[in-house]
């Protein structure tokens, strides 16, 4: 689809070129005929078809991380990540008064989300039904173009479900101007949305195109979702008559595309990006991504590496670089997500989270002379609850904390388990999640990303299985020990190897010598070593002790210190438990958080127990987001505006 996109492009740039110098010359100004105009009739061709595909995938897939809506919605207000050094969108996570169906910030808005999907959704039915009409023999057009146009709504509609509940379901083009809507139920939307990813699954085929284009596993890995969302709590007040079935389906439909995905052997490889296009996003585990590309023409803009980053650039000696990257501070990671993981045998914390910092540049500091690209300059320890070592959270060139290869202190130290009892969530120092980075960008100050995003990959389709043969044995349809398989998989795949260097370290920084932006190494803030033996503070070992959980009588200590905070006692609350501490290990700021919160209604009691932020106000009615305003005001009913009670009726509870 990338080479797709930039074809197009490059097509319209030529155009505006040839229209641009046409239009120069004075004497054929009045006779000028403007031939590159199109119409609703190019999409009655085969090109036309093909590059309405390419505009969905982009308006659908891609521009919603050129957004900030786009961690508003995922990432924020949940048990995983909580307000960082910036506030800016904070009412996505404080639930607070400014939280409703108008959300006034200076970044993004209540209708946004709304409004994406919507106008995604406009252009699949126009796939759909150019598709369906052309007489056309190319199977490229009959069941690929029209597939995609099946997935790409299926997709949008399992997005508005999952956020809003019931929505007004839009299935054919708009011709003219439409006024009046009217919701349908939850019910009703995921009916379609099943019906539309099972066309896609049954149209479109295994290519081998890579994750850049939907294919029959991407369409069975969201099938299996849609069966999921329908099962899950949030829908039991009308599920019961198709749950069993929908579970049965969820477990056949990843078994599916487990066999087409294996996992990469390294959790690292994913993460691992040096460069557009680059190994790492294109590794079998991929299922489907959202595609940007470095030619400037294209304008794709992906903004997901600054909205995880602490500042860093604030402090004596360090400043803002490539590598370190525009530091926006959005979100911070809770106590949750620091203590879910077994910080020695798990690899996964430690490959993702950003935990040391070069100085960049220079300085003194304490009486210490401080060198750019060779002292330590920001050290996170992320130790455990009963770790006595550290009086203080902030240690500033504490002469008992050295950097091992310099032997000179350490200028910022930051300890998420001090006796001093502040902890990191009491500053806006916190440890990066690295997974977005990248530094191919072409200044310091550039946010146009162009790293591809991960919009599925088979670890969760393990996890989805997972989860439906918890909920199978719950309706007296196996055992729980009967997930155990799928889970363990996933964590074998994150547990240290015989041999591995436990400190090492690498995320998107390393892409940095791609960038046409020429940075000396010592400028360079980033560090292939993370504070793995200096947070767990054991010796240096390459002992391997794999996850494995034998029985679900004896689940890991992380998990079952989770349990006894959310008083879960019940077998099927500890294992949905498990499954969902499981999905933060392992995807953790990967866009799915809020989301699986909301549909398995554990969204308020994990918040209120890990959201310093949210905590005191969220409400069981959060479990929905608030039809926008502006929607409310815009639509008609019988001719007329919508008056106050049909708009409170329109919209969901509690706003």
């Amino acid at each position: 689809m990338k080479k797709h996109i930039k074809t197009y492009t490059r097509l319209l740039a030529l155009i505006a070129l040839i229209v641009g110098a046409t239009s120069c010359n004075r004497n054929s100004f009045l006779n000028e005929v403007l031939e590159t105009e199109r119409d609703f009739s190019y999409y009655n061709t085969e090109e036309g078809i093909q590059q309405l595909a390419v505009g969905a995938y982009y308006k659908i897939f891609a521009s919603p991380f050129a957004s900030e809506y786009q961690f508003g919605t995922t990432n924020y207000g949940t048990d995983e990540f909580h307000v960082g050094g910036d506030d800016t969108n904070s009412q996505w996570n404080n639930y607070d008064s400014r939280f409703n169906s108008i959300i006034t910030t200076i970044r993004t808005t209540a209708q946004e989300p709304w409004d994406n999907a919507y106008i995604g959704i406009g252009l699949a039915n126009q796939l759909i039904e150019s598709a369906t009409n052309i007489e056309s023999t190319k199977d490229a057009i009959k069941k690929t173009a029209l597939g995609e146009g099946y997935f790409l709504r299926a997709f949008s509609y399992l997005k508005l479900v999952r956020q809003y509940g019931g929505v007004p379901l839009k299935l054919v083009p708009s011709t003219t101007v439409e006024l009046e809507f009217t919701r349908a139920t939850a019910k009703e939307v995921l009916t379609q949305v099943i019906d539309d990813f099972t066309q896609a699954y049954n149209l479109l085929a295994n290519s081998g195109q890579g994750p850049n284009r939907i294919s029959k596993d991407a369409a069975a890995h969201f099938l299996a979702k849609a069966y999921l969302t329908r099962a899950s709590e949030i829908n039991d007040s009308w599920n019961s008559d198709t749950k069993t079935a929908d579970l049965q389906k969820v477990v056949s439909l990843s078994d599916e595309v487990i066999a087409n995905h294996p996992l990469a052997n390294n959790y690292q490889a994913l993460w691992d990006y040096t460069k557009p296009d680059g190994a790492n996003e294109s590794l079998p585990e991929l299922i489907l991504s959202a595609s940007f590309s470095r030619e400037s023409v294209l304008e794709t803009n992906n903004n997901s590496h600054i909205f995880f980053t602490a500042r860093y650039d604030d402090l004596p000696m360090m400043k803002r670089d490539l590598t370190g990257m525009r530091p926006y501070s959005r979100l911070a990671p809770t106590y949750f997500t620091y203590d879910v993981f077994n910080h020695v045998n798990d690899s996964r914390f430690w490959k993702v989270f950003r935990t040391k910092h070069r100085v960049n540049a220079g300085g003194v500091s304490g009486g210490i002379t401080y060198t750019a690209g060779v002292d330590l300059g920001i050290l996170y320890i992320i130790n455990s609850a009963n770790d006595t070592r550290f009086a203080k959270t902030i240690n500033n060139n504490d002469p008992n904390i050295l950097y091992s290869k310099t032997n000179k202190t350490i200028p910022q130290v930051y300890v998420a388990h001090a006796t001093d009892g502040l902890g990191l969530e009491a500053n806006p120092r916190f440890p990066s999640l690295s997974k977005h980075f990248e530094s191919d960008r072409t200044a310091i100050n550039d946010n146009r990303g162009m790293r591809d995003e991960i919009l599925a990959r088979s670890a969760e389709t393990y996890l989805m299985a997972a989860e439906a043969k918890i909920r199978l044995a719950k309706a007296g349809a196996g055992s729980y020990a009967d997930a155990l398989p799928y889970i363990n998989a996933v964590r074998n795949r994150a547990t240290y190897k015989d041999g591995e260097d436990r400190s090492y370290y690498t995320d998107g920084a390393a892409s940095y010598p791609t960038s046409t932006f020429v940075q000396p190494l010592k400028d360079n803030s980033f560090m292939t070593e993370n504070s793995y033996y200096e947070s767990n503070n054991i010796p240096v070992t390459t002992a391997a002790t794999d996850l494995t959980i034998a029985s679900t009588s004896a689940l890991p200590v992380e998990d079952e210190a989770v349990i006894a905070k959310l008083g879960y006692s019940s077998e099927y609350d500890k294992m949905l438990c498990l499954i969902l501490d499981e999905r933060t290990r392992e995807l953790c700021g990967e866009w799915l958080r809020w989301e699986d919160l909301s549909r398995t209604k554990t969204l308020v009691p994990r918040v209120r127990v890990y959201n310093k932020e949210a905590k005191a106000n969220i409400q069981d009615y959060h479990n929905l987001r608030p039809i926008p305003q502006t929607f409310l005001d815009g639509i008609y009913k019988d001719g007329h505006p919508l008056t106050a009670d049909e708009k409170t009726a329109m919209q969901n509870p509690g706003y």
